[in-house]
Parts: C-alpha cells; sequence; structure tokens
C-alpha cells in the first residue's frame, strides 16, 4: 500500500483519483489548497504525489519546484494532471521536475498503469540507493589483488617499499 497525495481543486476529480487509489489498495490524502500541499507532503510523507496543473494561489507547475527543492521531498515521484494540454506542456511539465504527464479527462486505466510505474520505479530507485549505501561488510567481498593484505609473510608488496634504504 502506497502513500499518494493529491492535490487537485475539483471535487469530482479528487473523489475519482481517490477511489481509484484506494481500490487498487493505496492510501489517498487530498489537498485541496496548493498553498498548504508543501507542508502537508511534509506531514504525510506521501509515496507518490499527483498534482493538477492549473490550481489557484500556487500552480502545479511551481509547486512541482517547490517539492523537487524540498531536501525530505525531493526523490517522491510527481504525477501532473491537467485539462489544458497545449503544445510544449509536457516538457515544461517534465522539466520542472514531474515524473509522468496525464492529460484529463483522464483514462481510468492510463491513470492506474501510469501510478503503478511510477510506484514501480520509485520502489527500484530506493532499492538502488539502499544497495550503494550499505555498509562494506553486508556487500559480497570482491576478489580484488590490489587489496590484498600481505598475508603470505614474504615481505612488503610493492606499494609498502619505500623510504630512502637501499637494499644490502
Amino acid at each position: 500500500m502506497a502513500k499518494i497525495m493529491i492535490v487537485e481543486d475539483n471535487a469530482l476529480n479528487i473523489k475519482l483519483f481517490c477511489d481509484l487509489l484506494a481500490a487498487h489498495g493505496h492510501q489517498p490524502q487530498a489537498v485541496t489548497d496548493s498553498r498548504l500541499a508543501l507542508e502537508a507532503a511534509r506531514e504525510f510523507r506521501p509515496d507518490l504525489v499527483i498534482t493538477d496543473i492549473q490550481l489557484p494561489h500556487v500552480s502545479g507547475l511551481e509547486l512541482i519546484r517547490l517539492l523537487r527543492a524540498d531536501a525530505e521531498l525531493s526523490n517522491v515521484p510527481i504525477m501532473a494532471v491537467t485539462a489544458y494540454a497545449a503544445q510544449g506542456d509536457e516538457e515544461r511539465i517534465r522539466g520542472a521536475g514531474a515524473r509522468s504527464y496525464v492529460s484529463k479527462p483522464i483514462s481510468v486505466l492510463k491513470f492506474v498503469a501510469a501510478v503503478q510505474q511510477l510506484l514501480a520505479e520509485a520502489a527500484a530507485d530506493n532499492a538502488a540507493i539502499l544497495d550503494e549505501t550499505a555498509l562494506p561488510e553486508d556487500r559480497a567481498e570482491i576478489d580484488d589483488p590490489e587489496s590484498r593484505t600481505n598475508d603470505g609473510g614474504e615481505g612488503p608488496g610493492p606499494e609498502e617499499t619505500g623510504g630512502d634504504e637501499t637494499p644490502t
């Protein structure tokens, strides 16, 4: 179950999105005032944010930028939804930081598929980050001759010789 925040000012769209997400086992939370969205996201800690682009007060594009600039929320995937799909809008929306773009009226199947894809990508990204931050003892040891210690008792290796001594 994923926590999904929806930033939308249209009551019918909120109901549709929330019902679809809940039917697919997710926990939706709606925010109707975009001025409150950033703080709500910090409190809710969503796995995905779905935002309308045409919002009063703080536009969806500005909200995306704010989410991307926030240290706690910068990696949360964002899906933009808009009824006003003009040429170049998708590029602007993706350029602001949204990972996905869906135009209204939405296709229920495309909407659900886009949500599932974003959540799967986020899970894969998080797994990769966790793998990169694993402690060295948690990783499989790689046989690297450069990292071998002098365990043969045969004297120092080439990197360990040094100093100004001359052999006698």
